[in-house]
This record gives C-alpha cells, sequence and structure tokens, in this order.
C-alpha cells in the first residue's frame, strides 16, 4: 500500500487527508485508503458512543481517538498562526472538555407523523434527528429534552419549534420560538410542565419578542464567585470547564495589571475573575449583557466600570486605549479587525485575545505583531468536542526598543 494513501490528518471540515491532499469522509489518522476507495481503519479510529453519529451535525469527530482529536483542535491553531507568519513563544497544553459536559445548545423540534423530534440539523441540512441519546449536553439539558418530547406529543398539528436551553445557578433555562400557545389549557399545561420539571426559567417567542412565563427566582450565573442576572439568549461559554481555563489563562497573564479594558465584555466573564487589585473597564455592545453586567459590579461592589459601546462602530481610540496598561478582547466569530488596527497602534503593554475563529484571529495577530508585538503564549481550546468548532487563548506583549 502507497503511503500517499495513509491518512495523515484532520481537516478544518472533519474530513481526513491523505498525503496527496484527497479528502476522504470519515477517516482519521492511520486509516488507508484502499484502491478500490474503502476505507482500511488505523490505530486512531475507535466506534462511535453515540448511535446518531453519521447523521446527527452535532458531532464531525467521536471516531477519532483521544490523542487525535487533541492533535486536530492544537494544529487547526498552531496552523493558523504559522499560516501568518507568527512565531509561537510557548504553545501550551490543549485542554478538551469532557463527554457530557456542554451546559448550553440550541436545537429544534419538529412534528413528524404525528410524533415530536427533538434534536439538532443533520450535517448540511434542515432535517432534524430526533435524539434518543447524546454524548455532548450536560444530563439536566438532555432530561429537557424528553420532558420536552412528552409535552409536544399531547400538540396536534404540524410545529418548527427552536429551544434554547442553558444551565444556569437555579436550574435549565428553557426558551421556546415559534410554539404558539392557545387557551387556558395549554397555559395551564406548559406551567405545569416548567413546574414539575423544575425550570430556572421558561421564556416563550411567539413572535413577539421573549416572554417570560414562569421565573420562580431570578435566573443568574455565577462568574468568578459573583452571581449576575442571566439574560435569555445571552452568550455563555459553552462548557465550566473550558470557561475556567480561559478565565485562569487571562487571570494568570494579566495579574499585576492596574488597568485592564475587557472588550466584547459580554456578562463579565472575564472582568470579574480580573476585578480586585485591578480596576476593569468592561465594552459591551449588548444592552442587556451590559446592564446584567453593571448591575452585578455595583451589587457586589466589584472594581468593574461596564460601559455600553459597538466596538464595531466605535473601537476605543489610541487616546482611550493608552490609558489601560492591559487589553482582554474576546470577540464574535469574525474577529475585531478595527479594534485591533488601533491596538496595534497603541502603546499597550499586553493584550490577551481569546478567540472562537483562529481564521479571523489569525488575520488580527498578525496586524498586532506588524504593530510591535510578539505571540508570548498561545492555548487551544476545544469545548465543542467532537466538533470542528475550536477556541484559544492568546496573550501578546508589546516589544521593547532596544
Amino acid at each position: 500500500m502507497s503511503k500517499a494513501s495513509e491518512i495523515l490528518r484532520i481537516a478544518a471540515k472533519g474530513d481526513g487527508i491523505t498525503a496527496d491532499g484527497r479528502h476522504v469522509a470519515g477517516a482519521v489518522p492511520g486509516d488507508i485508503m484502499q484502491d478500490d476507495g474503502t476505507l482500511q481503519r488505523g490505530p486512531h479510529y475507535v466506534e462511535a458512543p453515540c448511535r446518531h453519529f453519521g447523521k446527527c451535525g452535532g458531532c464531525q469527530l467521536q471516531n477519532a481517538d483521544e490523542p487525535s482529536l487533541a492533535d486536530f483542535v492544537t494544529s487547526r491553531v498552531a496552523n493558523a498562526a504559522e499560516g501568518q507568519g507568527i512565531a509561537v513563544g510557548e504553545l501550551l497544553p490543549t485542554h478538551l472538555s469532557p463527554p457530557r459536559s456542554r451546559r448550553r445548545a440550541t436545537l429544534h423540534a419538529i412534528s413528524s407523523g404525528g410524533k415530536p423530534l427533538i434534536g439538532f440539523r443533520e450535517g448540511g441540512s434542515h432535517k432534524v434527528v430526533g435524539l434518543t441519546e447524546c454524548h455532548i449536553l450536560a444530563p439536566e439539558l438532555f432530561d429537557t429534552i424528553t420532558e420536552l418530547r412528552q409535552l409536544l406529543a399531547r400538540r396536534r398539528g404540524k410545529y418548527a419549534v427552536d429551544i434554547e436551553l442553558t444551565l444556569v445557578d437555579q436550574g435549565v433555562d428553557c426558551s421556546l420560538k415559534n410554539l404558539p400557545i392557545e387557551g387556558l389549557e395549554q397555559t395551564e399545561g406548559i406551567l405545569d410542565f416548567a413546574r414539575e420539571l423544575g425550570l430556572a426559567r421558561l421564556t416563550l417567542d411567539q413572535g413577539y419578542g421573549p416572554e417570560t412565563l414562569w421565573e420562580p427566582e431570578p435566573a443568574t450565573i455565577t462568574l468568578s464567585g459573583t452571581p449576575v442576572s442571566f439574560p435569555s439568549g445571552a452568550f455563555l461559554q459553552a462548557t465550566s470547564d473550558g470557561e475556567e481555563i480561559l478565565v485562569n489563562d487571562a487571570r494568570a497573564w494579566l495579574a499585576g495589571s492596574a488597568t485592564v479594558a475587557d472588550l466584547f465584555s459580554g456578562l463579565g466573564t472575564f472582568a470579574f475573575a480580573l476585578a480586585g487589585k485591578t480596576k476593569v473597564l468592561a465594552a459591551e455592545a449588548a444592552r442587556d449583557a451590559h446592564f446584567a453586567c453593571k448591575s452585578a459590579a455595583g451589587i457586589f461592589r466589584k472594581p468593574v466600570h461596564s460601559i455600553h459601546r459597538d466596538l464595531f462602530r466605535n473601537p476605543l481610540q489610541l487616546d482611550e486605549l493608552n490609558r489601560f496598561s492591559a487589553v482582554l478582547l474576546d470577540p464574535p466569530r469574525a474577529g475585531a479587525r478595527d479594534q485591533v488596527d488601533l491596538l496595534a497602534q497603541s502603546t499597550v503593554e499586553r493584550v490577551v485575545y481569546v478567540s472562537c475563529n483562529p481564521s479571523s484571529w489569525a488575520r488580527d495577530a498578525k496586524k498586532l505583531v506588524d504593530g510591535g508585538y510578539r505571540l508570548e503564549k498561545l492555548r487551544a481550546v476545544g469545548q465543542f468536542r467532537w466538533s470542528t468548532h475550536v477556541e484559544l487563548t492568546s496573550l501578546f506583549v508589546r516589544t521593547v526598543a532596544e
């Protein structure tokens, strides 16, 4: 068997790649592509633990063993830096979240032959896979799916419901979109569902925006010991262990910084972790997240000054940036092109960049390096286990002119 037929690595979208550049769906490193197009499985192939693997779009890599999975996550990040010609000072050990640790998910429910299907969509399709098991969701979330299936089984007619589930301090926060509730019977039925299941909150969106139907006590998420009000649909790191890794890196790398600007701060995941002797400016565009952060900082007397600011339209300017000894940014997948342009011209000593997209991060990292920073530390984080979605933390330090 020629060496060219061996699967050498996993590509960004999850296909195996041979030495001659062929993409092979479902292949992992060490597999051999036979002349007749069949795969001879190698030492890194494992049987997928979930019966839905291969159809459900929630996972792409359940057939790869742990070393191959870690290598994929690491390579996605390291190759992004290498592709821009960026030297990495220290590549830290990769973190992978364990099975059944995902604490937030968006799922879909449809009626199929009078029976409800609830799950993720198929890969590259709008079809819904009716989950009978799931190895990525926290058990509390999967239990909620089971109960939702029983609730929807009592409804007649067709429906297509979007479901958001998040594990908050009080339990499961459940948001349902496009589920009409008409009449006393349906209203009492869904309230009984929330009560009996002990939901932290039940929110309905029937076309007029989200409305809270059930919330025995205010839903919160505790960030570095600080309970913060959790607006329905707000962003939260996918796993608590992943959040801990990201936060610990930021805290260690910015220790001793007197002032930090936390940009794209959300609810304050990093702001509350850094606040102590450090004074933190938290800038966020989403009003509900901004107000939640601001309120928690006031109630618990944290040195966090929260401002409402769209950093895409109105990034911090040079005179503002230069007041800070460090900047932390955790932008959406598009990255932070305009803000990074200004950071590259600033006198900020340290920049911690947390990203959920190695491609946009690499583009922005190149600008920082060209502006006089060096990439001192880099870590790949696989919060979305068995998927091709990869996150990272990175530390940039401004070089001193000789």
